[in-house]
């Protein structure tokens, strides 16, 4: 959002971090750009923004390597979602009749052909379905957008936690650090993540609708010598396994993730390292000689409809001001749970209308940040 601010030309832009960017939720995402497979019944918006977004990220990473030289395309041929039993060939072909139903571009493949395209598969997969997705490196991303916001003109502080947001008539005019430092700003954007709520001064509608979900994710290495199993991303209704050759780490297979309700708690289970690797090995048995290179627990920021929260709010906290949304200088965009990552690109042309032309566009209206709020009234 910071790059495209400042790309604008009319807004200057200074990123706060309560740590170090890109140590979040992002940190340890896998970085799947799969809107197809994510796909579920009840979320028809946020399949359209998901879509919309994974439809940009070509064009996004374009835009990124011309400013920083960084390029991040994906390798990866598609994503494989395969059955290993009848439960769960079952529930595959309803999920495929459900993609089908919506129009979306996928292939109903028979279990010889999943193991043709990855002979790494257990011979147990039945059946699979195929869709061109790809995924981009988080680490690598969140690196190279902090090199393109210096480019750009922007800053970033890192330790900067704000613990208010400062109102004065309706209006936000700044905020201020948990140093007690006040920062003046005409506009804010709330992006805290898991932690907005927590920020006095962000209105109920908002910190009440955003809550940490605890996400337990593997990275495993090949034996010095071999290569990767698997070429695709693969999906079970159990894991997922995301491939990739980093020029930072080289080869790893990404293996995730738990969802938990567990508040801020970022502890490692035996549990739930134990089923990221039981469920990994069961659909590419060849994972088990792979070395555990790294396991880590993030917080993902979710919301009660599983969607983010995206643009101005339509009346300040202190009640309603004339000129629509945004008219308090209050911007939010949170909540995107396990999406962040896919939603980078039209979150950061969203952000960057509302802020800049003051016009909130078409694809973020079912996400406004008090849906909740009008939802009880």
């Amino acid at each position: 959002m910071s790059v495209k601010l400042e790309k604008e030309g009319r807004v200057g832009v200074l990123v706060l971090d309560r740590a170090e960017p890109g140590s979040g939720a992002s940190y340890h995402a896998a970085g799947m750009l799969a809107p197809i497979t994510e796909a579920t019944f009840g979320e028809d918006a946020l399949l359209r923004l998901n879509l919309t977004s994974a439809a940009a990220y070509p064009a996004f990473l374009r835009d990124l390597a011309a400013a920083t030289g960084r390029s991040l395309q994906s390798g990866a041929p598609g994503t494989l979602f395969v059955a290993l039993d009848r439960d769960q060939l079952e529930a595959l072909e309803r999920l495929y009749e459900f993609q089908r139903g919506l129009g979306l571009a996928v292939e109903w493949l028979r279990g010889s052909r999943c193991r043709e395209l990855e002979p790494a598969l257990h011979p147990a997969v039945r059946a699979g379905i195929g869709a061109a997705e790809k995924e981009v490196d988080p680490r690598s991303l969140t690196a190279a957008l902090g090199c393109a916001v210096a480019a750009a003109g922007g800053r970033v502080r890192s330790g900067a936690e704000v613990a208010r947001l400062l109102w004065t008539g309706g209006h936000i005019t700044g905020v201020a650090l948990t140093t007690g430092e006040e920062i003046a700003a005409p506009s804010v954007v709330l992006a805290a993540g898991c932690w907005s709520g927590g920020i006095a001064g962000v209105p109920k509608e908002v910190a009440d609708a955003v809550r940490p979900v605890k996400g337990q994710i593997l990275r495993l290495r090949p034996r010095a010598g071999e290569a990767l199993p698997i070429g695709h991303l693969l999906r079970t209704e159990e894991v997922y396994l995301v491939p990739r050759s980093s020029p930072a780490r080289g080869d790893e297979i990404v293996v995730g993730a738990t969802v938990e309700e567990q508040g801020f708690d970022t502890s490692l289970t035996g549990g739930g390292v134990y089923e990221l690797l039981r469920a990994a090995i069961e659909v590419v048995p060849g994972v088990r000689e792979m070395k555990l290179a790294e396991a880590s627990a993030g917080l993902r920021p979710g919301s009660r409809d599983n969607a983010p929260l995206l643009g101005p709010l339509s009346d300040p906290p202190f009640g309603p001001l004339s000129g629509g949304w945004g008219a308090a200088g209050l911007v939010v965009a949170t909540g995107h749970h396990r999406n962040g990552i896919l939603l980078t690109p039209v979150t950061a042309d969203a952000i960057a209308s509302v802020v800049c032309e003051g016009v909130v566009p078409e694809a973020i209206a079912p996400f406004r940040p008090d849906r909740f709020a009008r939802a009880c009234c």
